[in-house]
């Protein structure tokens, strides 16, 4: 929030339209657009391609996922893409699958405040497509503990994905068995059963 957003005008082979690299998330990216550089309200927002699948839980962290969140606060259809792996061999099936996916969601559009979150697995050339739910996905060894030349610790983020939850209709199982997964996110996360449970408690402070 306290450091200015620059964006620069960029050339991008093949493309016609005019294009922008800004130096901030893919939400500010988003955000940025939408307020200040477009002239005029774009059909549809993709994120990504993002370089590894985010699958399960893996959406609360995603910058990519966030950017695909700004475009359906928005009120625009919003498709968040992602590589089934962390080394894809090759771009092209997710961009593939992405090309496809979007004039559809950009005609139909998606119900209020919902954006989809695709991942696609590496090397998929034609095959199931999996409508899903979100599964969760954990990781090992989170935190490398280094100290820095002055005695000080600090710490490096580089967990390794540990396991997957496995089950009919979750994303991290249709990845792992070479489908693409597509998961309707809506971004109101309130869990209204406990509201209700909540204001039985009679809270008083």
């Amino acid at each position: 929030m306290g450091s200015p957003l620059r964006a620069q005008e960029v050339a991008v082979p093949g493309l016609r339209a005019r294009a922008w690299s800004v130096s901030g998330t893919p939400a500010d990216c988003v955000k940025l657009a939408l307020e200040e550089l477009l002239p005029e309200r774009p059909d549809i927002v993709l994120a990504g391609i993002n370089c590894g699948p985010n699958l399960g839980t893996d959406v609360i962290y995603s910058g990519t996922v966030a950017a695909a969140a700004e475009g359906a606060f928005a009120g625009i259809p919003s498709i968040a893409v992602s590589t089934g792996s962390y080394e894809p061999s090759d771009y092209e099936p997710a961009a593939r699958v992405a090309a496809q996916l979007a004039p559809m969601v950009a005609s139909r559009g998606l119900p209020e405040g919902v954006a989809l979150n695709v991942n696609v697995p590496d090397g998929f050339a034609s095959g199931r497509v999996v409508i899903t739910n979100l599964g969760i996905q954990t990781y090992s060894n989170i935190f490398e503990r280094r100290v820095d030349p002055r005695g000080r610790t600090y710490y490096w983020l580089c967990g390794d994905p540990d396991s997957l939850q496995l089950g009919d209709g979750l994303d991290t199982d249709a990845i792992r068995n070479g489908a693409v997964s597509i998961t309707p996110l809506k971004f109101d996360a309130t869990d209204e059963r406990t509201v209700d449970m909540l204001r039985e408690w009679d809270i008083r402070l």
